[in-house]
């Protein structure tokens, strides 16, 4: 391809997503399932991690477990939970914080920024999704080896809150799931200003910074003031990953409030998966390789 005109001497760009060969549904399909596979036996291979990280997760949540109790001291219900629905609020919680990892990742800046996204941008299915596959994979593993232990351990330990709505356990996995992608995708947008900005260091230190405080993860949104939480819920994507997940296994509020929570992380995928993509393509669209 011919570089652009503005383009220096003895460079070239990178194909485009209009550039690259379109596989069928039906690759893309065993593609995306294969790379799946992919990123869970990837992380599968990190053990040692995985027990330090249960390790952790399991004081933590017998520290934080502790002061909810506190809280819940004398019959009161902060936020509207009784005592066994903040047991499982905890425990659950702490499985699932790695399921849908509200943690730095910087996998695609790194490649951003040392030119290997060019392979990325070259091959046929998109990077965006190619990505989020693997995340996926990682979120899987992340069920077994990280999530299953807390809950053993606060249901052997504390008295803990079941559901007793038969379709709340496939809402919660459900919730879950679009959680997950909710974070990959507010991630990938985080990455993509390495395009602009080279060291997304700063972004990254916000993105933990607000998904921590404003996803539920220190303490349930359902302790603040009410017209915080409306502001929350409504006006960012913050507590899909964190709070309503939980909320929905719970059973905090009645059926209708628990499919009509996870009808906003719907609504809130349906926006920021078509943002990163055209973010990406603003990006990829300007971007000169040198010396190719």
């Amino acid at each position: 391809m011919d570089p652009p005109i503005d383009a220096p001497a003895g460079s070239s760009t990178a194909r485009g997503p209009a550039d690259r060969p379109r596989p069928g549904p039906h690759d893309r399909a065993r593609c995306f399932g294969a790379l799946v596979g992919a990123g869970f036996r990837r992380w599968a291979t990190y053990r040692q991690a995985a027990l330090a990280g249960l390790f952790t997760n399991t004081v933590f949540g017998v520290m934080i477990y502790s002061l909810m109790l506190a809280v819940a001291a004398d019959g009161r219900r902060p936020g509207g939970y009784e005592a066994a629905q903040l047991a499982t609020y905890v425990w659950v919680g702490q499985g699932i914080m790695s399921v849908v990892h509200v943690w730095n990742w910087n996998e695609l800046a790194d490649r951003i920024r040392s030119g290997d996204v060019t392979a990325d941008l070259l091959r046929p299915i998109d990077p965006f999704e190619a990505f989020l596959a693997a995340d996926l994979g990682r979120a899987l593993y992340s069920v077994l080896a990280r999530m299953l232990v807390p809950v053993l351990v606060g249901a052997l330990v504390f008295s803990m809150y079941l559901p007793q709505r038969p379709h709340t356990w496939p809402l919660f996995a459900l919730s879950l799931a679009l959680g997950t992608v909710i974070s990959f995708t507010l991630r990938y947008l985080v990455n993509l200003g390495s395009f602009w900005l080279l060291d997304v260091r700063g972004l990254n230190a916000v993105w933990v910074l607000a998904a921590s405080v404003f996803a539920g993860t220190f303490f349930p949104l359902r302790f603040l003031p009410e017209w915080a939480q409306v502001l929350l819920w409504f006006g960012t994507p913050f507590p899909g990953l964190y709070q309503i997940p939980l909320d929905v296994l719970v059973e905090r509020a009645d059926p209708a409030l628990q499919w009509g929570s996870v009808a906003l992380q719907l609504a809130w995928v349906a926006v920021l998966i078509p943002l990163a993509r055209r973010v990406q393509r603003a990006a990829t669209h300007r971007l000169v390789i040198q010396g190719g």
